[in-house]
């Protein structure tokens, strides 16, 4: 999968570096080489003497070693790579990435490369939320550079959240499609997002609590392996993921449009909580009172089923996955509505307030399927999101 690919594996100072020496481990199995440049803070948590064991090359710590230096050493190593990997890349990285600092060789590498960068970031929550860090990310991603993880859970420090490193597994993953060698390669797949909205007049709508997390997490799963991503959203409160197509929409009816616009496709990932209903006599005026206390009539029509109509119609993809958000009798409703749309499988869920799974950072799923019924465990929705995406693209060899 990665034969002849050589990768600059930069190791911050992290906890997490631990992590790294699987990494190695894992893209040599794929057939990959690794070049390990170690930071200053990550000698503190894993050895150069374990990372070049491991690696079987050289491992590249300073800036100004004279040997490598007479030659521009810095220039060559990245320049010679297919690929630079920071792994973990810590608060204080990202930040000199986003203002172009290059203080240490891993910086000056970072700065000099002309090949895409890819990478893990792993670091307390507090400082993965903070504005300074998420601003930081923005500049990154708009300057083309790739991101995988970080994942949700308990942290070194005890506390809970998203910013633990992905798993190396995931990291190599990202690097196929980076290199444009993931199992989905050359797969398109189309993922709705989000809640809709249904005007009621110009100011009010009706909508639902989704908050689109689900969804974005699938696509930036389904990018990550590969696939080109139609990503059609309507207003979710969590910004798109970059490095796929987005189609925002409203309604339910505009989404609609924009699905049967994107297909073909190779799958559809229906994640969108789209109304039921729509206000059939929305006023084109702001409804006020008229001090009578009586309340304005709705009228309401049924809005078109979107996942029945790709799953029944004649672009349908090869697979079709649909999303149920119950309340009550989650297994019997998810496996009545796979029947009744026809798509292949749906992924069901226990959205009761209790549960704060609608609105919030994990979920625990039921996948519904011919085969029956398979619960998940309670876990991150990026977790869930790339275990997903890891069965879509079983499903599409």
């Amino acid at each position: 999968m990665l034969a002849g690919k050589r990768i600059l594996l930069i190791i911050g100072g992290g906890i997490a570096a631990y992590k790294a020496l699987e990494l190695i481990r894992l893209i040599q199995k794929a057939g990959g080489s690794v070049t390990p440049v170690l930071t200053r803070a990550g000698t503190e948590f894993v050895t150069p003497l374990s990372v070049g064991a491991l690696a079987k090359s050289k491992v590249h710590e300073a800036l100004f070693d004279l040997t490598s230096e007479a030659e521009m050493g810095h220039i060559e190593l990245s320049r010679s790579a297919d690929l630079l990997v920071v792994a973990p890349a810590t608060a204080d990285l990202i930040a000199k990435m986003a203002t172009g600092r290059a203080d240490d060789l891993a910086s000056t590498l970072l700065l000099a490369t002309d090949k895409r960068v890819l990478v893990a970031p792993a670091m307390n929550v507090r400082m993965w939320e903070h504005a300074a860090t998420q601003r930081n990310l923005a500049v990154l991603r708009g300057d083309g550079v790739l991101f995988v993880g970080p994942d949700e859970g308990e942290m070194a420090c005890g506390e809970y959240g998203p910013g633990r490193m992905a798993e190396p597994a995931a990291i190599v993953q990202a690097i196929l499609a980076a290199l444009g060698g993931g199992p989905l390669a050359g797969k398109h797949v189309l993922v709705t997002s989000g809640p809709t909205h249904e005007p009621i007049d110009p100011v009010r709508y009706i909508a639902n609590r989704s908050s689109g997390a689900q969804g974005t997490a699938l696509a930036a799963a389904l990018r990550d392996l590969g696939a080109r991503v139609t990503f059609v959203t309507g207003p979710a409160a969590v910004p798109p993921p970059a490095g796929v197509g987005v189609v925002r929409v409203e309604t339910a009816r505009e989404m609609a449009a924009a699905v049967e616009a994107a297909l073909p496709a190779d799958a559809a990932v229906m994640a969108a909580a789209v109304a039921d209903w729509r206000v059939a006599n929305a006023s084109v005026q702001k409804m006020k009172k008229d001090g009578s206390g009586k309340a304005p009539a709705l009228e309401f029509a049924e809005n078109s089923d979107i996942l029945a109509s790709v799953s029944q119609g004649p672009k349908r993809p090869k697979l079709v996955v649909g999303f149920a958000a119950e309340t009550t009798d989650v297994v019997a409703h998810a496996t009545a509505k796979r029947a009744r749309k026809g798509c292949d499988w749906i992924v069901a869920n226990d959205v009761s307030p209790a549960t704060g799974i609608m609105g919030g950072r994990e979920n625990a799923v039921v996948l519904i399927s011919e085969a029956g019924a398979e619960a998940w465990p309670r876990m991150g929705k990026d977790e869930v999101a790339r275990k997903l995406a890891a069965r879509i693209a079983e499903a599409l060899r």
